[in-house]
């Protein structure tokens, strides 16, 4: 199966880009890592930063090895992560109150199984003809109220509250980092996005499947999604970052599901 690997990263209407990703390519390994910094005053970026170095550093010395991937590598990597970032606080200043969120998303090309881990609200998705087959759970306040069916899923996006995280690395507290319990079977067509919430606050998940049924490759989706987003976000929106793996034929496949749809609707009348 054939795979294509773009990424994307862009300040919005902030000063500055708190946001930083890696995208690994490797015989035995396929990654994307992205990383949402906070803490202000240069706090942010460099806890984003350490997270995606210490992550792309243990997924790069497992591809380089040939070991079989496992969650509990994405698990070991987000704690190694989250150590390194509260040895930095330990300088003080701008350091000292940083944060970051993280994902990081695996995929063995030799097997055709992909692992995630994340923790915080930069999210995973898995895209399969034209549905989402798989989303992360955020670690909001916004994601309990919905989870205790005291908000409703569309509404996140615009809540007052969507910007309190619950978990995030910068914490000597123990780390809910969220894992795949167990390795995830990719399908010819599959789309996977791992971005922050600079991206998906300004765009659901519907237009995101349809602008991949208008997109030539991974690198043009993200194009796509990311001149969607600054139409529709406020002027000092949030810095936005997104890595994309495509698996195989995406557009062919969401192309082949809307035509299949538009039949069973037509036969239905």
């Amino acid at each position: 199966m054939r795979f294509d690997l773009a990424s994307i990263t862009d300040q919005g209407g902030r000063r500055r880009n708190e946001d930083r990703l890696a995208l690994i390519e490797h015989r035995r390994l396929f990654a994307g890592v992205v990383a949402d910094g906070a803490g202000g005053h240069g706090g942010g970026d460099v806890a984003a930063q350490l997270v995606v170095d210490t992550v792309s550093a243990a997924l790069r010395e497992c591809a380089g090895r040939g070991d079989g991937m496992q969650s509990t590598l994405l698990t070991d990597a987000l704690i190694a992560a989250n150590e390194a970032i509260v040895k930095a606080q330990a300088a003080g200043g701008a350091l000292a109150r940083m944060r970051s969120t993280a994902a990081v998303l695996a995929i063995d090309p030799l097997s055709g199984h992909a692992i995630w881990a994340h923790c915080g609200d930069t999210r995973i998705y898995c895209f399969r003809r034209g549905h989402t087959a798989f989303q992360t759970i955020d670690h909001s306040m916004v994601q309990q109220l919905v989870d205790a069916n005291l908000l409703a899923p569309r509404e996140m996006r615009r809540h007052p509250l969507r910007n309190l995280l619950l978990a995030a690395l910068g914490t000597e507290d123990a780390l809910p980092v969220q894992v795949a319990a167990a390795p995830f079977a990719i399908a010819d067509g599959d789309v996977f996005l791992v971005c922050s919430d600079g991206l998906w606050e300004h765009i659901d998940e519907s237009a995101m499947i349809d602008a991949i049924g208008h997109a030539d490759d991974a690198e043009s989706w993200l194009t796509t999604l990311a001149a969607r987003v600054k139409r529709a976000a406020p002027p000092r929106a949030d810095n936005l970052s997104a890595v994309a793996i495509w698996a195989g034929a995406p557009r062919e496949a969401t192309v082949l599901e809307r035509a299949a749809r538009k039949n069973t609707q037509t036969a239905k009348q």
